[in-house]
């Protein structure tokens, strides 16, 4: 039975907060002590499988509950501004580290160089090291390394990327339309690029760290950076690739209306934020 429209709707007790809350502290402990030379590889697992289950449970209790009529339009609005939030958030997160490639390459590196005023620094600390980009510290510490060039596979992955922003907008399209042929022909063309994207990812940091040389541990403030920026957008591409498949199968079921559809808006939301961003490490990290 439908909740009433004209009342906000609010769930009765949950046990999932608490089962999410067990599952991430098992897997931080799993994990914790992996980093510090133990062995609890299998803790670690648990944890990451009660989050699953907990995620697959919860996120199924919800799609019932909407698909049962429960929600009126004041939760949808609470549902577009949580979103708001969360993805402002994101981008505050990625903010953070374009900032740090930001301070290393326009101020870092030139007052440890010695430029400008700050002659003193650069002849007491490091009187030969030389504002150069890309930089892995004094002495080349690490030994040669090459850098990740923007021509190849990052150009493709760029293309893939923005080709995958329109065929989810035309899917958008093709849903408010009612043309339900078209919107899981191209919503399933989205997901399957975006899972194109991870595979090209993935051979490019095998190339980086079998034929580059280029790591964590030898290309310093470049590489800390690079691998930063690209392996957080990576975790979101992968994570942005499952809700669209889930979406994708959401639709198959005849989920969602022309003027009813949040869900899907919401994961399109925040699949062009994952394409803005890649349009950023593009340019900052790769091309210039």
């Amino acid at each position: 039975m439908a909740h009433a429209q004209d009342k906000y709707f609010v769930p009765h007790g949950t046990r999932w907060p608490i089962l999410g809350s067990v599952g991430l502290f098992t897997a931080f402990l799993g994990i914790s002590i992996l980093l510090n030379g133990g062995s609890t590889g299998p803790v670690a697992l648990l944890g990451a499988a009660i989050l699953i289950a907990m995620m697959f449970l919860w996120f199924g209790q919800v799609i019932g509950e909407s698909e049962a009529g429960t929600y009126n339009n004041q939760v949808d609005q609470s549902f577009r501004m949580g979103m708001m939030w969360f993805i402002l958030s994101e981008v505050m997160f990625f903010a953070c580290f374009f900032g740090a490639l930001l301070y290393a390459r326009q101020l870092a590196l030139p007052w440890l160089g010695g430029e400008g005023s700050e002659t003193l620094t650069n002849r007491f600390l490091w009187p030969d090291f030389e504002n150069t980009w890309p930089s892995s510290g004094p002495a080349a510490l690490g030994g040669e390394y090459e850098t990740m060039g923007a021509w190849g596979i990052p150009a493709l992955n760029t293309a893939i990327l923005l080709t995958s922003g329109v065929t989810l907008t035309i899917a958008h399209h093709a849903l408010k339309a009612n043309k339900r042929g078209i919107l899981a022909l191209f919503l399933g063309l989205t997901f399957v690029l975006g899972f194109i994207f991870l595979g090209f990812q993935a051979y490019e940091y095998t190339h980086a760290y079998t034929e580059l040389n280029l790591k964590l541990s030898t290309a310093g403030m470049y590489g800390s950076t690079f691998f930063m920026l690209t392996g957080f957008h990576g975790l979101h591409v992968t994570i942005g690739a499952i809700m669209l498949t889930v979406i994708w199968f959401r639709c198959l079921r005849g989920h969602f209306t022309p003027t009813r559809h949040f869900a899907f808006e919401g994961v399109a939301w925040y699949w062009h934020f994952v394409d803005v961003v890649w349009l950023g490490l593009f340019i900052f990290v790769y091309w210039l």
